[in-house]
Order: structure tokens, then sequence, then C-alpha cells
């Protein structure tokens, strides 16, 4: 929105400076985190009093985790509030880009919030029925899929990019649509089973969205994409905005969630971040970098399907607990070790993937 200013600059004066993207990254990122910690006390505060014993704990779970009985979720509503709220006020609103990633968002944010409601209001941790999830997730994708390559150049579209390689593409064809679909939905999905411990998924969010805002704005530049050798997205740039709004969206958040926390952020943040991030790496032709930079929440993922298909082929699990996490504090590592070495995997895992841009 600010971006129209410009429409009162010369060229040489302090409205210009809204043309530049890394100028309104800089502003969103600030104005998210300062809406989180504005807003972020007063919403905790309402949450605590709307939902009165909290997000429910799972019997099954690690025992250390019952002393977290009567911590209000919904937290995401503020990462969401933070970060929509920065990227409408900072970013070009007529980039399609970024109207189909916070569509995604938000529609995700959507699902989270009412599994959120149902388990908080019915008490127990079931929620919306899994089916309608992910009817719902397939649902989002799939509208994305069809919006993301309307978008993409011509010689793009339905097109998987392969890191490092910039000369070989990939045609899919009819099966572009169900790849976003697992992209997206997988995303989210992943960084919801990854929400399980205090702090564990805010910050590889971040790391992971930080590192897709560097490759949105280098693939949306002619100069960078083709120093770097790297398929050249016209629009993405602008991401940058989005990603640095999310990026101090969850440093707020982070704030109040930092062990012990005084909130979690619930389905309806975890889904929401997961769904932003396979939305960018869709718009930056970047899904299988998204595979490495977001390394961890696969992981993640894949203890939970190991360990289900596992069990009921063989009646013994992989894992003493899934997701991975808990599988570590049952081994006795602390809460705050997991977080934290989980924290650093994620930090090389964006390294690499930022090496994926091969310099010629």
């Amino acid at each position: 929105m600010l971006y129209w200013l410009t429409a009162l600059s010369d060229g040489g004066d302090f409205f210009n400076l809204f043309r530049y993207i890394t100028f309104r990254a800089g502003g969103a990122f600030l104005t998210a985190l300062v809406f989180g910690f504005m807003f972020g006390r007063p919403l905790i505060d309402v949450l605590r009093r709307k939902q009165g014993k909290g997000q429910p704990i799972r019997d099954d779970g690690p025992q250390s985790h019952l002393s977290k009985a009567g911590t209000p979720t919904m937290g995401g509503l503020l990462i969401v509030g933070s970060l929509v709220t920065a990227t409408l006020l900072w970013a070009r609103l007529d980039n399609s880009f970024v109207w189909m990633v916070l569509f995604v968002t938000l529609a995700f944010a959507l699902i989270g919030f009412s599994d959120d409601y149902a388990k908080v209001s019915k008490q127990n941790t079931k929620g919306v029925s899994g089916k309608v999830r992910l009817a719902l997730g397939i649902l989002i994708a799939v509208i994305a899929a069809f919006w993301a390559e309307w978008t993409h150049p011509a010689d793009l579209q339905n097109q998987l990019a392969l890191p490092v390689f910039k000369n070989l593409l990939i045609n899919l064809g009819y099966f572009y649509v169900p790849f976003v679909v697992i992209v997206i939905v997988g995303a989210a999905n992943a960084v919801n089973l990854t929400d399980g411990l205090d702090g564990l998924a805010i910050m590889p969010v971040m790391i992971a969205g930080g590192t897709l805002g560097i490759i949105a704005y280098a693939v949306g530049r002619i100069d960078f994409s083709e120093y770097l050798d790297v398929h050249y997205v016209p629009g993405t740039g602008e991401l940058l905005v989005f990603t640095a709004a999310l990026f101090g969206a969850g440093l707020g958040f982070l704030w109040y969630n930092a062990p012990p926390a005084a909130v979690f952020m619930g389905d309806t943040g975890s889904l929401a971040l997961g769904g932003a991030l396979g939305a960018i790496a869709v718009a930056t032709k970047h899904e299988l970098v998204l595979a490495v930079v977001g390394g961890l929440f696969v992981v993640e993922a894949l203890s939970v399907i190991i360990q289900v298909l596992y069990f009921k082929r063989t009646g013994r699990r992989v894992f003493l607990m899934a997701p991975i996490h808990h599988h570590y504090e049952k081994k006795g590592w602390s809460e705050p070790t997991v977080v934290i070495r989980f924290w650093i995997i994620s930090l090389i895992l964006a390294m690499i993937g930022l090496a994926t841009l091969k310099v010629r």
C-alpha cells in the first residue's frame, strides 16, 4: 500500500525509497515485529479467558508435557495478524504472487483455527476430521496451482526446475497440479507435525522463510538470476516483503512462545506458515529446494509416516515416539536441548539451500 507514495516522488526524495523492495522489506519486518509486541500480551489474556483450560494435552505424550496444561492456543492469530498487516502495508498490491501467497496463508489459517476451536471447545485432541482438513487443503492447493501457472512466464508453466541445473526443466504437464498439491499440503502438515515443543516450529519456519525470501528476490531480478544461473520469474522479488514480515511476526510470537510458552501457535499458525512456505516455493520454482531448507519438517513428517507404517506391519515401533522430536525427549534430552539443536540443523540446511544458487 505504501508503495503508492512513490507517486509523490520527484526521483530523489524520501518517497522514492518506497520503490525499493529492500526498504519496504525492512519496513514490513519492523511493522510485524512491533505488531507482535503490542498485541501479544492482550491477545494471550483474551485467549486465556475464552479458552479456560487451554489446549488439551495428549495423554500418551511425554509426561513432562502435562505441566503445560492450561496454556492457551491459537497464538497463530498473532503471527498471521502481524504478517498480513505488514504485507498489506508494505508490499505492492498489484503483484499476483503476493496475493497468491496471502490466499494460501489465510485459507490454511482458517482451517487451523477451526481445528483449534474444535479442540478447545470439546476439550479433546481430535478437532476437525483429518479427511475434512485434507480435502480443504487440497482444494486450496489446487487453486494456488492454477494461480501460479497463470502468473508464471509461458516457458516455465507446468515445468519443474531442478536446483543447480538451470538448463534442465521437466515438463510435468497434467501432473503439475498434483505436484503443487503435494508441495503445499505437505509443507503445511509437516510444519504442523513439528509444532510440538515450545519454540520448536517457529524458528525453523523463520529460517526457511528468510531463505526463500532471498531466493525470491534473486529470481525476481533478471540481473541476479542470470548471475546466479537460476530461472527468472518476474514479480517474485516482492515476496521478500512477505518473508520479511514473516520473520518479524515470528520473532514477535517467539517472545511469548519461548520456554515456558505463554501461548501455543496451534494449527492456526502451523498450517498457515507451512502453507505459506509451500506457496513461496511454488511461486519461485524452487519446490525441490524447499525440501532442503525445510528438511527438518520433512524429517518430522517422515518419522510419523515410518512409525505408522512399520507399526501396522510389525506391531513394533522404529522410534520411541513420533514425531521424532518426542523420540529424543524419550531418550532423555531436555526440551530446550531438542529445540536448540533442531534450530541449528535448520540453519545448516538453509545454508545448503542457498548454495544451490550456483554462481557461474
